[in-house]
């Protein structure tokens, strides 16, 4: 790259201007084209940013949201932080009271487990004659067709047995009588 400098006196020493200039402004072949005008990309991207941007309720929601959330954060770290004081500060208490813990605990549990075993037991036979019910009433409740289907087979099955077991009693008591003719 070449640079030359060109110089033009005036009859004042100021006003002395100095030319700078390169090669490439000398030869025009060698010039790079203009760059396209990119307002209509950016002018498009633009738009679909504007379409997308979220209106007035959203950014009210969206306030909203981070401030509930920020307050729950906080009451969040505040209980942690109170249940580990309480921890620290009643372990001497919990460990000198140990040996009364299990066995409360273990009678709590039993009779706990108890009472929901029965309770749930309770519902159940309810749930059962509530649907035998409405089954032998003519009612249809949810899955009678499944309990009509499995009794026709049964019956099917016991007709088919029945039937198997004479046709071989019969052949069973051919062979007896060709076995003892005089039987």
């Amino acid at each position: 790259m070449s640079f030359s400098l060109k110089s033009s006196s005036s009859s004042s020493s100021s006003s002395s201007s100095f030319e700078l200039s390169t090669m490439a402004e000398r030869n025009p072949s060698q010039q790079r084209a203009p760059r396209p005008n990119p307002t209509p990309i950016s002018s498009t991207f633009l738009r679909k940013i504007q379409a997308h941007a979220p209106n007035s309720t959203q950014l009210l929601g969206f306030s909203t949201l981070f401030v509930s959330a920020s307050i729950l954060l906080i009451l969040t770290g505040v209980t942690v932080s109170a249940a580990l004081l309480g921890f620290i500060l009643f372990m001497p208490l919990i460990l000198i009271s140990s040996p009364l813990w299990f066995p409360v605990g273990s009678v709590l549990f039993v009779t706990i487990a108890g009472f929901l075993s029965a309770c749930g037991l309770g519902v159940l036979a309810v749930a059962g004659l509530s649907w035998m019910y409405r089954y032998f009433r003519g009612m249809h409740p949810p899955g009678s067709d499944r309990m009509d289907y499995a009794r026709s087979r049964i019956y099917d099955t016991a007709n088919h047995v029945k039937d198997y077991a004479m046709e071989y009693g019969g052949y069973l008591q051919s062979k007896v009588k060709d076995a003892a003719p005089g039987a």
